[in-house]
């Protein structure tokens, strides 16, 4: 399985203006995690407790059929201060799909989820859905990451996981994790260890900006 733990540059000036990769560094310094794929009932309450312990915000980009299937579950995020975020309803990839089959998925899990941030599953987006999304009327911004966990690889270990994170991460940075029954493992060996190094480092937790 390839990908890039940490996103290069040259990779970021492939993909069309207007997508967010980091935050800018401020007076403040502050690390954003991220959670894709969920809600899944084991995953997303065990992130939302790690999170608690830490006073910690996070932006769950939700699945519109997950939120469907586990709506207290979204609940929960919600209540618990956090943001949720458009993930497509079907986890569709969207160099797969036109720009009408792609927004016309991301309607279907609008009816279901808050907000208007998004990030496109695979992170596969084409030039024309993202200026047909920025020039829609409504307030889209489109979130990657500047560092990948890679929990959702098998063939890596916790530890590994763990490494990926705390060797790249620095303020600004946008961390994947996932709430999912594939990244469990790795993800919730890793999670509280990140939090626990950002709080030693007195950086801020916190969820994506929202405009």
């Amino acid at each position: 399985m390839k990908y890039w733990v940490k996103t290069s540059w040259w990779l970021k000036q492939l993909f069309p203006k207007g997508i967010i990769w980091s935050m800018p560094v401020t007076d403040t310094p502050t690390v954003y995690l991220t959670f894709d794929d969920g809600p899944h009932p084991t995953a997303t309450p065990y992130a939302l407790q790690q999170l608690a312990l830490y006073n910690a915000t996070a932006t769950f980009f939700c699945i519109g059929k997950n939120v469907v299937e586990h709506p207290d579950i979204y609940k929960e995020i919600v209540a618990a201060g956090h943001t949720t975020a458009n993930h497509t309803h079907n986890h569709v990839d969207g160099w797969k799909l036109s720009p009408t089959e792609y927004l016309d998925n991301i309607a279907l899990a609008e009816e279901h989820i808050q907000g208007h941030l998004f990030r496109p599953p695979y992170g596969h987006i084409r030039p024309s859905q993202v200026k047909r999304m920025l020039r829609s009327g409504k307030p889209w911004r489109i979130y990657m990451w500047d560092v990948l966990s890679a929990d959702f690889d098998r063939d890596i270990t916790p530890q590994q996981c763990l490494d990926n994170v705390l060797q790249h991460m620095q303020p600004g940075t946008i961390v994947i994790f996932h709430d999912s029954e594939k990244a469990w493992d790795r993800m919730s060996y890793a999670l509280p260890l990140v939090l626990q190094h950002c709080k030693q480092q007195n950086w801020q937790v916190k969820a994506l900006p929202l405009h």
